[in-house]
């Protein structure tokens, strides 16, 4: 374990080595992000910052740490990942429409289901302990899965160090949980995790604010690609919690995904389409500067990470208590923030609602108007005292 520990901070070492001849790279490809109105940069900045984390990540898994990982597997991802890579190029340099986009990750999905054999297979129902074999539904759950979260760290990826510092977080606690939750000798998953999470550790000085280089497509394609991949892997025999623990984990950016898509589909506008009223946005629009903005995201991802430990360790009575807290929390949050916009706080009028029913009147509170006298009864009542 020792010498898995020092492989993976040599990954950091040589992932921040090898980012300086990739920023050359970009500008030399052309693959350079522009300002504009959706844009926080104000310069003109390289991207493909992701290509420097393809590249370290597969030194580590074909040359460090090789014989952690199954040959056909091991190759099986990497052809899948190159789609991946190869589409989130193209688009940092030509800019791809969001279908074609998903097309590169459908690709990548195909091959992963048929060639790596990764896949949800089974359904434990919790509490009545019956198994559903998924069947040909096992294939478009795995697809939707994997086009989901890789979409999820691509949408979230909007500020300095964000979609970054915020995977990171979310590896290193799958990594945490596929080593010592999950019951399985295949320690190469959590291994990969901490690969994944061990790259990104060398990547956020360069990408963090005030950034030198964008992870791009890219990257963020790549990132949640093989987050997605990765979870998979603890999903063969999908139970309750081990469908839970992984969304929770993402829980920032699957929540700023899904309320993206409400909230657009609220204003009768394209799912696809862009605007600038993500979580970071949100936030930056309360007075929060950027690395503020990115600390805040940061935190909330690892008060996820924190829940999602929780929901391992606690007794099967105490899982829907979390969820429904969670949840309560979660909508609480968005509404404050005015993730689905201005008008939209159903939970805060309710709540508003039954404390304006239950408050009384208390005549010992001293209120009354600058300059008036004080109210007799309330003059009445200190007498009596």
């Amino acid at each position: 374990m020792f010498k898995i520990i020092v492989e993976l901070f040599f990954l950091v070492i040589i992932q921040a080595a090898i980012t300086p001849f990739i920023r050359r790279l970009a500008f030399v490809l052309g693959a350079v992000d522009n300002p504009n109105a959706r844009r926080v940069n104000k310069k003109p900045m390289p991207t493909i910052g992701g290509l420097g984390i393809f590249v370290t990540y597969n030194i580590g898994a074909f040359v460090l740490l090789r014989d952690q990982f199954p040959t056909h597997e091991l190759f099986s991802v990497l052809l899948a990942s190159s789609v991946i890579v190869l589409t989130g190029m193209i688009d940092d340099i030509l800019e791809l429409k969001p279908r074609q986009k998903m097309i590169g990750i459908f690709i990548a999905s195909l091959i992963i289901y048929f060639l790596a054999g990764i896949r949800m297979n089974v359904l434990n129902v919790p509490f009545v302990h019956k198994e559903i074999q998924l069947g040909w539904w096992s294939l478009p759950i795995t697809i939707f899965w994997i086009l989901a979260l890789t979409n999820a760290v691509n949408l979230i990826d909007g500020l300095d160090g964000l979609a970054d510092g915020v995977s990171m977080i979310s590896l290193t606690t799958m990594g945490i949980v596929g080593y010592f939750f999950l019951h399985t000798h295949q320690l190469y998953v959590p291994i990969a995790c901490f690969m994944m999470a061990a790259c990104l550790l060398g990547f956020l000085p360069y990408n963090f604010h005030p950034a030198k280089i964008f992870l791009g497509d890219t990257g963020a394609l790549f990132i949640g690609f093989m987050i997605a991949v990765l979870s998979l892997k603890g999903l063969k025999n999908v139970t309750f919690i081990s469908l839970l623990v992984p969304i929770i984990i993402l829980g920032v950016p699957i929540t700023d995904t899904v309320y993206a898509m409400i909230r657009r589909w609220l204003n009768k506008k394209p799912i696809s389409q862009a605007d600038k009223h993500h979580l970071h946005h949100q936030l930056m629009k309360m007075g929060l500067t950027h690395r503020q903005t990115v600390l805040t995201i940061y935190a909330l991802s690892l008060v996820f990470s924190f829940i999602s430990l929780l929901f391992l360790l606690s007794p099967t009575w105490g899982i829907w208590p979390l969820i429904v807290a969670l949840l309560f929390a979660l909508e609480l949050f968005v509404e404050s923030i005015g993730l689905l916009g201005e008008r939209y706080h159903p939970l805060m009028h309710i709540i508003q609602k039954m404390i304006n029913k239950k408050s009384k009147v208390d005549p010992t509170v001293e209120v009354w108007h600058l300059g008036e006298e004080k109210p007799n009864q309330l003059k009445q009542h200190k007498n009596n005292k």
